[in-house]
């Protein structure tokens, strides 16, 4: 083989490499486009009330739902708190982003941040909710 078809092979190989991981990054977006639309659609649905803030304490922690919402389980309370924007950060644990707080005990949407991360809305839950989220997107059965 020359070396001209050796570099059309190669440019052909890049090709098809390239377009198999864009398909991913496609079903990566559509998968989180439709995670985000069914937590949505959960809101509305249990008509989830907004709340302007929450108390914070130091044992509270989080579990990512994805990039965009997060169960936050405080000290008697648990929360569902939405983000402004994708929350990259919070995977990422090589560069973490202090937290911004307005005030020591209370985490405020739209003006404090989790892992540098502005919150948009904060909702409250119960038990019976939170078990419902952590299972959406998932085929019934699949948690055997």
């Amino acid at each position: 083989m020359t070396t001209t078809g050796l570099k059309i092979a190669a440019v052909i190989a890049a090709g098809f490499f390239l377009a198999a991981c864009a398909s991913q990054d496609e079903q990566a977006k559509e998968s989180t486009q439709d995670m985000n639309q069914a937590v949505r659609d959960f809101i509305e649905l249990r008509e989830l009330k907004e709340r302007h803030s929450l108390k914070s304490g130091t044992n509270d922690s989080w579990r990512q739902l994805n990039e965009s919402f997060i169960i936050y389980s405080g000290r008697r309370e648990t929360y569902l708190v939405e983000f402004s924007r994708r929350c990259y950060e919070l995977n990422d644990n090589t560069h973490i982003t202090p937290d911004r707080r307005t005030d020591a005990n209370t985490i405020s949407a739209r003006f404090d941040t989790i892992r540098g991360c502005r919150i948009a809305r904060i909702y409250g839950l119960t038990e019976a909710e939170v078990a419902e989220l952590e299972n959406i997107g998932e085929a019934p059965g699949s948690r055997n």
